[in-house]
């Protein structure tokens, strides 16, 4: 029996078909895609043929949608839905902007000569392809890389051809009738393929276009990330309080903390984190949790009154419920503070803890004092009696300065939401380092940077140095904007205009208004 090779290398699948695809011939093929830039390659050949038949051998162009929850089925059959003119080895292809032309074409072939159907079962079918009296295995997908006009660099082919199509052909068949099995897709994939050269509206142009920019980050996104608006949360005091810049920061700081279980708030000075805390703080109470604010003490009465009866609260609508604490109480075990006795505080069982001034919290673990009398910082004290301990919580930090000298002092912060161990949230983000590694790269980027010379110690230059993981990382879990970028990014009919900041004005006022009297500079100087 006559075997060959093809490896794709000095013998090419493409240049064999070419030879033994005949005028009349009757195909067979079962594979996971289809391309119609394959179509283009055996296009004299595939012409001249009496009919095609394709079966997907996986669920492609199904009716019967699988959950998008099972993403590891989900996800690859959109890849091979958009593999008929998206398959990312083709961009070189795609780029000689004949894509129009080749789609036509191709959709004309398939209405005379092609029938396609696809596997709806979770039952494995082979791949391979049958022309005249041969067999081609394995076809893993009808694309220009199995043809060999491109090169995968991550896989190896060997197909093996061999004059055994009348058993490929009976197997084929058997599983072609078989009308529980499979489903007839031919006119969806038609339709798919007319989208191509379909004239279509600015709009969908516009949509389409988006969706292939944010398609990872949609496929990313899951509705228990997303806030719940059956809450209520939007109908609240708070939130018509707020301006459109700051529930947008509410709602990403709610999306952050359910996905990376903490979030920095770092706008600047006048922008309302306080206020956008509270709508944060606010949600999660309307969903029965518990929330401790910690601030320092001298910032105690601007929390207090948001959740007193008092008569200046022009919150009390929204009946706030959460506790106030100060961060010096991480340091006591009894006594009481603000309302509430330490001694008996239950710390662990706080599902949110918003940390007001989070950059108190820099400077990361520490100890002082030897043996028995050592004792350990307000920032162990919280991951070790509030956070690690009891419920899962969120972290929620509020800092216009959350960087001070290094930015350790930011990754000390970020290390409350992941409980000190770094591996969470690099679990959960793609990232090419460590989370101490990007923090690393980033001061050293910086370091470097400060020794230049003044001209060439630009923004622009320090933004160049830093390693895309770090913004890929501070994307992820910090929302920090300017008064600059509310003011662009923002119509001032919606958040009107900032007081516009005044020249400082110097005064050299006399120590007294009596002409007789010595004034600052007789007295030092004698004159």
């Amino acid at each position: 029996m006559d075997v060959d090779f093809f490896n794709n290398l000095d013998k090419t699948l493409v240049d064999d078909l070419r030879v033994v695809i005949e005028r009349g011939d009757k195909l067979a093929i079962a594979s996971s895609c289809f391309s119609i830039y394959a179509y283009q390659k055996l296009k004299d050949q595939l012409d001249s043929i009496a009919e095609l038949r394709f079966l997907f051998t996986s669920p492609t162009f199904t009716n019967e949608r699988e959950k998008k929850e099972r993403r590891e089925f989900y996800i690859p059959r959109l890849h091979r839905e958009r593999s008929l003119y998206n398959d990312p080895f083709e961009i070189k292809l795609r780029n000689e902007l004949t894509q129009r032309a080749v789609a036509r074409e191709c959709a004309q072939w398939i209405r005379e000569k092609v029938q396609f159907r696809s596997n709806r079962s979770n039952g494995d079918i082979p791949n391979f392809m049958t022309v005249g009296k041969y067999s081609y295995a394995p076809i893993p997908s009808f694309t220009t890389v199995t043809l060999g006009c491109e090169r995968d660099p991550n896989s190896i082919t060997l197909i093996q051809k061999t004059p055994t199509a009348v058993a490929f052909l009976n197997a084929f068949d058997t599983v072609w009738n078989d009308k529980q099995r499979l489903q007839d897709v031919t006119t969806e994939v038609l339709e798919s393929i007319e989208t191509i050269y379909r004239e279509n509206a600015p709009e969908f142009v516009y949509y389409v276009a988006i969706n292939n920019i944010f398609r990872e980050f949609i496929a990313d996104i899951s509705e228990d990330d997303l806030p719940n608006d059956a809450t209520g949360f939007k109908t609240s005091k708070i939130w018509r309080a707020l301006y459109s810049f700051q529930r947008d920061a509410a709602l990403g700081i709610i999306n952050k903390l359910e996905r990376y279980n903490g979030c920095v708030l770092a706008d600047s000075v006048g922008l309302g984190k306080t206020f956008t805390a509270l709508a944060v703080v606010n949600y999660y109470e309307s969903r029965n949790k518990n929330v401790l604010v910690l601030c320092p003490k001298k910032l105690a009465n601007n929390w207090n009154t948001y959740r007193g009866n008092y008569v200046g609260n022009i919150l009390a609508e929204d009946r706030f419920r959460y506790d106030v604490l100060f961060h010096t109480d991480l340091s006591r075990v009894r006594g009481h503070s603000n309302g509430l006795d330490l001694a008996q505080l239950r710390w662990d069982n706080y599902d949110l803890i918003v940390i007001d001034e989070s950059h108190n919290f820099r400077n990361g673990p520490s100890s002082y004092g030897d043996g028995p009398d050592k004792r350990e910082n307000r920032y162990q004290n919280l991951l070790k009696r509030a956070i690690k301990p009891g419920v899962k919580t969120k972290v929620l930090m509020l800092s216009a300065t959350p960087v001070n000298n290094r930015f350790g002092d930011l990754k000390n912060q970020l290390a409350l939401s992941y409980e000190g161990d770094a591996a969470r949230l690099s679990d959960k983000l793609s990232l090419g380092a460590t989370i101490d590694e990007i923090f690393r790269k980033a001061q050293r980027a910086y370091n470097e940077w400060a020794k230049r010379e003044p001209q060439d110690r630009t923004t622009s230059a320090l933004l160049k140095a830093l390693d895309f993981d770090f913004f890929e990382l501070l994307d992820s879990v910090t929302i920090a904007r300017s008064r600059k970028h509310i003011e662009r990014f923002y119509a001032d009919d919606k958040i009107g205009n900032f007081p516009e900041r005044l020249q400082p004005v110097s005064l050299y006022p006399s120590l007294a208004t009596n002409p007789n009297f010595v004034d600052y500079e007789e007295s030092l100087y004698g004159t």
